[in-house]
């Protein structure tokens, strides 16, 4: 298991989004580095922590596609959604990213 611990969004004038991509970015590097082949994520930071959603969203899946472009080993990568509108933003950000 790895923790990570997301920023408190407070207004996004405090490098929120650089901290919640550092954090993204160290926990694949850990995955990596153990040779752990799957990974889940929660929405990190979206709930009592305030992150917009859809920000927090596209951080997410741009540093889990980079860090998957540096280390092939890593073979599944799961975002688990709180709920259905979670989910439909994660599905708009993919589609977005990853072409069908």
């Amino acid at each position: 298991m790895i923790y990570t611990v997301g920023p408190v969004y407070l207004s996004g004038e405090f490098d929120e989004d650089a901290l919640l991509a550092a954090r993204y970015r160290s926990s694949m590097a850990l995955a990596a580095e153990h040779r752990i082949r799957t990974i889940a994520f929660p929405a990190i930071s979206t709930g009592v922590y305030r992150f917009p959603k859809e920000r927090a969203t596209r951080i997410a899946v741009w540093e889990v596609l980079a860090a998957l472009e540096r280390d092939a080993e890593i073979e599944r990568v799961t975002f688990v959604a709180f709920s259905g509108r979670d989910y439909g933003v994660y599905e708009g950000v993919m589609a977005e990213r990853v072409p069908k």
